[in-house]
């Protein structure tokens, strides 16, 4: 076989395994979840699925491949033969094998060693999970004929009967995109060749049979190769579950996880924008919003809560929620942090406040670690929506659960837009973010904290001009008309010289030569050849809203500068990780003191005041445990903030930590600065 034939057919093979993997992380969660007579049939397939990796590496020449996979198989056996009953630990280790399995193949493919180090650790923990047992003879040599699976996969027919009879064929991503880009410029020079027959022949396209039949044909083909990018939610689904089980074990949570609307389809890459985003929402729920099986109990709940996933298409959209039967949002807690940073919260309502926790650095967790409360989750959650041009909403009753559904468009590359003229140009508004246009002469203008405003459903809308807005002159002479938006921080309304129409727009990314404009999501071209601009309303509205507050001061310093104070300890016997934590709280504002220990660190806490201990916990003479429990005995300093940073990550450990007093632990292999100083200014208090 060629070089080109065989890196092909590699290729090929890492298409398949990537299926067969997730394939088989769901059947171990189900292997878990089986009762003991029932799980016969689940490890068989599980069986069949790692010796048909085992084949197909060998055809493809990954050797290491197939022997970890036939020592993976050696193991099922077991399973399957009955002499070992599936536990917990051997679900967790099988887990992590499959997990290695698959970074195996991905650093074979590309080209890499193999991480002889990671395989051992994962075989050994299978050891671990299975006991000692004697050794067992190897069923077959990794190079023997290859199982009818693989054989089909070497006549490039397929990699099994099910995916034979189903007529799957694997494309390409880039093959795919190529088309809906080739099919939306035959869209486009379709509509040129409609006004070149009305403008010099002077005949209406429209009236023509021909004309309308190739553009019925136009319309279908777009549709289907449009349909060709869509996945469904289920491909995200069993990673979600496999987060939701692993969080739920760490934290001691009893968790159901259920998903419905699986098969609802969207486009792949607004699925692998929100792919993070979902997996935020499911860990922030566990952490945050479910209650130990203890607190449900004493709450009148069962033990076991429920965390559900939900998707449906709505028109032009698709929904995704994620909702738990916990606890709610505590709303005066969201409050007092607010105030407490610095935030104005008078006059908002519980929706308003809400909102708040999507702030970047907002956080409501009573206790800060490396998995939550460290304020940026929920904040990097609305940052991939954006970018997805979507929205999140959040619904909370106290007692009874909460809700955040996440709304976008089910594709990017085709957008139904409201057509807008300002400054005697055209722009496309995604209409999914338009909640309302109404003529100018029909409006009442109101004015508040020195804006324009218009009402809206009771609540006053800031108004902008938008020819201002994007920094050109305006050319309107008569009346204009309100265009107002949904971004995600609130509604804006934009005047506009008059409104176009609606149309579906292909949209296109602008070229990597041209500066990223915050205010502009993409373009398309117009009938005539003309660029149409694709405009981002969230980017508007941001911009709108930056320009209004430019009146006192040049606000152009970053927004995430703030002017942070405090008095800090911190307590490390190791030099380098001492200075390191010195130097990154320094540059952030604070006035640090250091100690190597417990013992020194008690000797400055009697000399002088500070806002917060940050301590290590293993440490000659006393330990950050035994610091902070002398630290909560002091009458002087019981209310002194404690951040442990540790590289004990166990559970026990976490306990302990907050069993001693510390207000937060943090895990050192989980260490980067943003973390730490979003840890820090919650718990003493930096307003943003």
């Amino acid at each position: 076989m060629s070089v080109k034939g065989l890196e092909r057919l590699r290729t090929l093979f890492a298409q398949e395994a990537e299926q067969r993997l997730a394939r088989l992380g769901q059947l171990v969660l189900e292997l878990e979840r089986s009762e003991v007579g029932d799980s016969a049939d689940v490890i068989a397939e599980v069986f069949r699925e790692v010796h048909t990796l085992k084949g197909s590496a060998a055809v493809v020449g990954f050797a290491d491949v197939g022997r970890y996979a036939h020592a993976v198989e050696d193991k099922l056996g077991q399973l399957r033969s009955g002499s070992v009953i599936p536990t917990a630990a051997i679900v967790d280790a099988l887990l992590v094998a499959v997990d290695r399995l698959g970074s195996m193949i991905w650093e074979s493919v590309g080209g890499h060693d193999v991480d002889e180090n990671a395989n051992s650790a994962a075989l050994g923990g299978l050891d671990a999970a299975f006991g000692p047992t004697e050794a067992t003879e190897a069923t077959e040599a990794i190079v023997d004929a290859a199982p009818p699976a693989v054989a089909s996969l070497r006549a490039g027919r397929g990699t099994g009967g099910t995916r034979e009879s189903s007529g799957t064929v694997m494309v390409p991503v880039e093959r795919l995109d190529e088309l809906v880009r080739m099919v939306g410029e035959a869209a486009a020079g379709h509509l040129r060749v409609g006004r070149v027959l009305a403008e010099r022949i002077g005949v209406e396209a429209a009236n023509l049979a021909e004309f309308s039949e190739l553009s019925r044909v136009l319309n279908d083909l777009q549709d289907r190769a449009m349909r060709t990018r869509m996945v469904p939610v289920s491909t995200i689904t069993d990673s979600l579950q496999r987060a939701v089980r692993d969080a739920a074990r760490n934290l001691g949570k009893d968790v159901r996880w259920e998903a419905h609307g699986e098969n609802t389809e969207l486009d792949r890459g607004v699925l692998h924008q929100l792919s993070d985003s979902l997996l935020h929402l499911v860990r922030n729920a566990i952490d945050h919003g479910i209650d130990t099986p203890e607190q449900r109990a004493a709450a009148g709940k069962p033990r076991e809560a429920v965390l559900r996933l939900h998707a449906m298409q709505l028109g032009s959209e698709v929904i995704i929620a994620v909702s738990d039967d916990g606890g709610g949002v505590n709303l005066e807690r969201v409050r007092e942090q607010a105030v407490r940073r610095g935030i104005d919260v008078e006059g908002l309502n519980d929706d308003e406040i809400l909102q708040l926790i999507f702030r970047s650095g907002f956080s409501t967790a009573k206790f800060v670690s490396d998995i939550s409360g460290r304020g940026v989750s929920l904040d990097a959650v609305r940052s991939s929506v954006d970018a997805a041009r979507g929205r999140v909403e959040v619904r909370s009753t106290p007692g009874v659960g909460s809700e955040f559904r996440i709304i976008v468009p089910i594709t990017l590359a085709v957008l139904r837009c409201l057509l807008v003229e300002a400054a005697g140009q055209r722009f496309a508004l995604p209409l999914h973010r338009v909640a309302l246009a109404q003529a100018e002469e029909t409006t009442t203008l109101l004015h508040a904290e020195g804006r324009q405003m218009i009402q809206l459903d009771g609540l006053p809308v800031p108004v902008s001009d938008l020819a201002d807005v994007l920094g050109l002159p305006s050319t309107r002479t008569g009346p204009g008309t309100y265009v107002i938006v949904n971004g995600t921080v609130g509604r804006q309304a934009f005047l506009v010289d008059g409104l176009v129409g609606q149309r579906d727009v292909v949209v296109k990314g602008l070229s990597a030569l041209v500066p990223r404009l915050e205010v502009v999501a993409g373009a398309s071209v117009e009938p005539d050849g003309s660029i149409l601009l694709v405009l981002d309303p969230p980017g508007l509205i941001e911009r709108s809203r930056r320009d209004s507050m430019r009146s006192v001061d040049d606000v152009g310093t970053a927004t995430d500068q703030r002017r942070r104070s405090g008095r800090l300890l911190v307590v490390d016997d190791a030099l380098t990780v001492r200075e390191l934590q010195r130097t990154i709280l320094e540059r952030a504002g604070f006035d640090v003191k250091v100690a190597g220990d417990g013992i020194e660190a008690l000797a400055h806490l009697d000399n002088e005041e500070f806002d917060l201990v940050l301590t290590d916990v293993e440490m000659p003479r006393m330990d950050g445990f035994a610091l902070t429990e002398h630290i909560r005995a002091h009458p002087s300093l019981s209310n002194l903030a404690v951040l442990i940073l540790t590289s004990l990550a166990s559970d026990t450990d976490r306990r302990r930590g907050m069993d001693a007093g510390a207000d937060g632990y943090i895990v050192k292999s989980a260490f980067d600065e943003r973390s730490l100083l979003a840890a820090v200014d919650r718990l003493v208090g930096t307003p943003v």
